[in-house]
């Protein structure tokens, strides 16, 4: 019998998964455009001929990022931002709308995110990563939409979200609390904005190797080579992946889609075992004595 070999590799980077010219004359806001994730998308985005506005707080991204971005082809706006202040998202919102047009489709990608166990979390930690990744996506789509209501035109909104919005996320409470909230988001303004044109969905990556990731995830990556066979499609996934689902779910094809989060993941995080292994715990796994030993030295 042959050995398994996992879900298929998809189509190289470069490769459209909608017509050309879908996003023609369309303007597409992506927070933390700049890398990563979030550039991998706006890519997609630029390649089906969208206008490209990457927002960031950090300006070595943004030169770096729009750089790369207008290879691809199509004006490439880069503003600097700070989405924890709505009197920031407002500014970045005028700058775009002067230079390129009321963007079309807003791509909430910028989040905050790091390991620490939630008893030595402090509560900085705790309000970072929440005014971040949850406040921020709020005021970013609230500013975004308030545009698009008082113009009486349409427009997406994608959040980017995580999985352990569903099941929590030891190690991770901030992020998995404002994740959730993040989902939660997702389902309420699309209910409220459907009448007005305004669709919103979640969109939920699992492993994308890029030049972005935390230490963690780099860390674990560097000690099981790739995760491959710790998932069930045994392999991880290629950012343009992720791209296509995010230019499709804001595409014409996808109008009457709203109020759903997908799940890019090859199924990871529904993985379970038929019996449970030993539980580790958060402070082991990151190699931490016993809660406050290392503070008594």
């Amino acid at each position: 019998m042959n050995a398994p070999s996992g879900l298929p590799a998809p189509p190289p980077t470069g490769v459209s998964a909608l017509p050309s010219g879908t996003f023609e004359g369309n303007t597409v806001f992506v927070t933390g455009g700049g890398t990563g994730l979030g550039k991998a998308i706006a890519g997609e985005f630029a390649r089906l001929g969208a206008n490209i506005v990457i927002a960031s707080r950090n300006s070595d991204h943004l030169a770096k990022g729009a750089n790369e971005l207008r290879e691809i082809g199509g004006t490439v706006l880069p503003l600097e931002l700070d989405i924890r202040e709505p009197e920031s998202v407002a500014t970045a919102f005028d700058e775009a709308t002067r230079h390129v047009g009321l963007p079309h489709i807003l791509i909430n990608n910028a989040a905050a995110n790091f390991p620490v166990p939630a008893e030595d979390m402090s509560p900085n930690a705790w309000r970072t990563v929440v005014d971040i990744t949850l406040n921020g996506t709020f005021y970013c789509a609230r500013e975004f939409a308030r545009r698009h209501l008082s113009a009486w035109t349409t427009a997406s909104i994608l959040n980017i979200g995580a999985s352990y919005a569903w099941t929590g996320g030891p190690g991770f409470a901030h992020s998995a609390a404002a994740k959730a909230g993040v989902k939660n988001m997702v389902e309420t303004l699309a209910v409220e904005w459907a009448p007005y044109g305004i669709q919103i969905n979640g969109l939920v990556p699992g492993l994308f190797p890029h030049e972005d990731m935390t230490e963690d995830i780099t860390e674990n990556l560097d000690r099981t080579h790739d995760k491959d066979a710790s998932q069930p499609a045994l392999r991880v996934g290629q950012r343009q992946e992720l791209g296509w689902a995010a230019t499709f779910l804001c595409s014409p094809y996808a109008r009457f889609i709203s109020g759903h989060t997908l799940v890019v993941d090859g199924a990871n995080w529904q993985r379970r075992t038929l019996t449970n292994p030993p539980v580790v715990t958060v402070r082991d796994q990151m190699g931490k004595p016993p809660f406050g030993k290392e503070m008594k030295g």
